[in-house]
């Protein structure tokens, strides 16, 4: 008989002793311990087991959950005698920060403030011991009352483990889940400064110059360089997406899909499940598959796009949404199902996020929007990476995020491209301006407040963004060859004889040349005809189903012109 499923329960405890659906991942347990790193830093995307494992760690090695081989004794940690001792033999410190999710500093330090304060209510039954000083226990009721002093808070880990060495006789391990889902928040809401300088304190304190320390292990998403928030962690392993360890213990591998499937009646429908959720690779796993999704496949018995948004993806959002026209139309590109070559670091600095374009792909691989193909050297002796989408749920859930870009400052986007599609040069025209006050320092890069080098890749990469709802209408091409030149987009339409070919020229009003942004929108629209831009898409489209549009900008004034290309020759 099949075991019940239960949908995002992350205690281990409860899993087991329900008896509910369970992929044994225990030996993570053994390979872990003997690996001896001090400090361990694993990075999955989400909904990828992260939690789960630490409630393992925790209820195997905790000593608070000694004698508990009951939830062990079936499960491959067991067979190894050797560990059999190690259940419940450590004082275990145990938090999560996956929901620190404040728009303010403030909020989010009292947040962090909050979990040490329940951690601290956990071992409460240290202050009944005679080993504690007036001075320990004042200092204990200090953090447990959350009082939020910085000085406290910030070595409250660190004295948490004294206090349990002098209690057990052991160091502590101590497990910290989902560690970046703070500094994530902090970025994108403008706190960056203020939580780094607090999380790097904090990490040094509780990690780095704790003697009371056996074991740490952190999981999350990114890997946040050691400059930002680990700078004297000298003790951290980094177990990244590409590297070896521990590359089969989170997500599915095939033979465990195979045997679930088996299990659930759903064998049969293997080379579904493969293109759904398969492409994940971590180190030498190269198939490996999303547990949420496939669990959620077991459950429900069809197929969909199961791994639902998080906040996690506003990170990625904000840089989409103010990146250039490069990285749009490579997004664009991997939408259409094709893949590219780039450079790429895994590790995250959050201060160069605004201008370092690799930091998106970093991102987006980390978070398993994308997968590594391929992995050559350039001719520079530089290491770049094929990357394309990882599977078909991940085309779906991507989509609907590029399809938002402007959603978050946009309440009504989609409105300019229904404009486009009806020739409206009038609700174009109104469109733009009535947005361009509001949106276009939203967009900002920050780097010149809005004084672009290229101007126009600006305004090209803000209009891809405002028609990328009409990906299912049109093939959307950005700067490529067609008659005597280079366009700036075209619009080919895959139902030509019902929709017309659009193209769109960009131009930056030039004061020394141009009195009026009427005479660059007609420079605009006149280097189409002359360059012959029109050629890529006559061999589609006949000469009275063509629209050529000139977009000429001026601060954040816009003026758009145009009509079919028969008319406006004449």
């Amino acid at each position: 008989m099949a075991r019940t499923i239960a949908v995002g329960v992350q205690d281990f405890s409860k899993i087991m002793q329900d008896h509910c659906f369970y992929i044994d991942k225990t030996d993570f347990l053994k390979e872990w311990w003997e690996n001896k790193d001090e400090v361990t830093l694993i990075t999955r995307p989400r909904r990828f087991g992260k939690t789960l494992t630490m409630s393992m760690v925790e209820y195997f090695f905790s000593a608070r959950h000694a004698g508990r081989s009951d939830l062990f004794e079936n499960l491959n940690i067991w067979k190894e005698k050797a560990y059999r001792r190690l259940q419940g033999a450590y004082p275990v410190i145990f938090l999560s920060f996956a929901g620190v999710k404040a728009s303010h500093y403030d909020e989010a330090y009292y947040d962090i403030c909050r979990l040490i304060s329940r951690e601290y209510r956990r071992h409460v039954y240290l202050l009944d011991s005679h080993l504690f000083l007036q001075s320990d226990r004042e200092m204990f009721e200090r953090i447990l009352n959350t009082d939020g002093n910085m000085g406290d808070v910030c070595v409250s880990i660190n004295q948490l483990s004294e206090y349990l060495y002098h209690y057990y006789g052991k160091k502590a391990i101590i497990l910290l889940d989902e560690y970046d889902t703070p500094m994530q928040e902090a970025y994108v809401s403008g706190y960056w400064d203020e939580m780094a300088q607090f999380i790097r304190k904090f990490m040094n304190l509780t990690f780095k110059t704790n003697l009371y320390l056996e074991r740490g292990m952190m999981t999350g998403i990114t890997r946040v360089s050691k400059e930002s928030i680990f700078s004297d962690l000298n003790n951290l392993e980094v177990v990244s997406v590409t590297s070896k360890k521990y590359a089969s213990a989170f997500g599915f591998t095939e033979q465990e899909v195979l045997c679930a499937l088996h299990e659930y009646g759903l064998e049969g429908q293997m080379q579904e499940v493969k293109r759904w959720y398969d492409g994940f690779r971590f180190g030498d796993c190269c198939h490996i598959y999303n547990p949420w999704s496939v669990i959620k496949l077991l459950e429900e018995k069809e197929f969909a796009p199961y791994w639902a948004n998080t906040s996690s993806n506003r990170l990625i959002g904000r840089l989409i949404q103010k990146s250039d026209v490069e990285i749009k139309l490579m997004v664009e590109k991997l939408l259409q199902g094709n893949a590219f070559f780039t450079q790429m670091d895994e590790e995250i600095i959050f201060s160069s996020l605004d201008y370092k374009k690799t930091a998106l792909w970093s991102l987006l691989l980390a978070s398993g929007y994308v997968k590594i193909l391929q992995v050559v050297k350039n001719r520079k002796g530089k290491t770049e990476y094929l990357l394309s989408l990882t599977n078909r749920e991940i085309v779906y859930i991507f989509d609907e995020m590029v399809t938002g870009w402007f959603s978050s400052s946009l309440q009504s986007y989609g409105d300019f491209s229904d404009a486009l599609l009806a020739g409206d040069k009038d609700a174009m025209n109104g469109y733009l301006n009535d947005i361009a006050l509001q949106t276009f320092s939203f967009f900002d890069t920050g780097v010149k407040s809005s004084r672009f080098k290229q101007p126009e890749n600006f305004f090209h990469g803000f209009v891809l963004g405002l028609i990328a709802d009409l990906r299912e209408l049109y093939q959307v091409t950005s700067n490529r060859e067609s008659g005597y030149g280079r366009y700036d987009v075209l619009l080919e339409p895959y139902h030509p004889q019902t929709d017309d070919g659009i193209i769109l020229e960009f131009k930056v009003m030039e004061p020394e040349s141009e009195d009026h942004l009427e005479d660059t929108v007609r420079a605009a629209i006149w280097q189409i005809i002359d360059k012959k831009y029109a050629a890529a898409l006559e061999a589609k489209c006949s000469p009275d189903k063509i629209r050529i549009y000139g977009f000429a900008f001026k601060g954040k004034e816009v003026l758009i012109d145009g009509g079919y290309l028969s008319q406006v020759q004449q």
